[in-house]
């Protein structure tokens, strides 16, 4: 195992697609939810707990060879919103395609086959960091990142918030990323001898909520 894979993997510039996305920010911006740095210290702290531990658990799950298929029908059970499963499956195949041509494997292979429209994107971040060699703790890492820094990167747009501040806030949460990332392996452990159903189902109703509303604007920076 490389862990210098891991950096690979969670680098921003990896193109995987998450650019385009706001993970809920740009509507809680749009709401009033988020306006400076405290509030996106809440908003963040909120999604790592609900949909970063639910991400986490699946990533992880999928390094420890779970059925991608069933991984897939467990984020879909857990995304109640159409615009986040289409957003998740978008980012998905981008993933998907990253990752074959980074780390070429039989398994992402078939994956890329049963699913041509794209598996759940933390389905395919597990997959991606086992075709890489790296463990269950690495992607639930990874994963429970992403829930966070893509809502600090957007609003530092959104807002012209300092993006020292955006980073400090990351920084603030970091104690709390550890723990999310321990339960989420835990979690994708007792799934092994469980099944997916066995897996962490925290719900944040509204982010599906905003998802929903900010798929009908007509003019978006983000795409979700």
């Amino acid at each position: 195992m490389s862990r210098a894979a891991l950096l690979v993997l969670a680098d921003g510039r990896f193109p995987a697609g998450g650019h385009a996305h706001s993970g809920g920010a740009e509507a809680a911006v749009k709401a009033g939810r988020i306006t400076d740095a405290q509030s996106l210290e809440a908003f963040c702290r909120g999604r790592l707990h609900t949909a970063g531990l639910v991400s986490a658990a699946l990533a992880a799950a999928a390094v420890l060879g779970l059925d991608p298929g069933e991984l897939d029908a467990a984020a879909d059970a857990r995304t109640p919103s159409p615009a986040l499963r289409l957003a998740a499956r978008k980012l998905g195949r981008q993933l998907m395609r990253a990752a074959r041509a980074t780390w070429p494997s039989p398994e992402l292979d078939a994956v890329a086959q049963e699913f041509p429209k794209g598996a759940h994107q933390p389905v395919v971040l597990g997959l991606a960091a086992r075709a890489a060699g790296l463990e269950a703790l690495d992607a639930a890492y990874c994963a429970a990142y992403e829930s966070v820094s893509g809502p600090a990167s957007a609003t530092v747009r959104l807002l012209s918030l300092d993006p020292f501040d955006a980073t400090a806030v990351l920084a603030r949460l970091a104690l709390e990323l550890d723990g999310v990332a321990d339960q989420a392996v835990e979690a994708a452990r007792r799934a092994v001898g469980e099944g997916p159903d066995s897996l962490p189902a925290a719900s944040a109703p509204l982010l599906e909520i905003a998802a929903e509303l900010h798929a009908a604007w007509p003019v978006r920076l983000f795409a979700s």
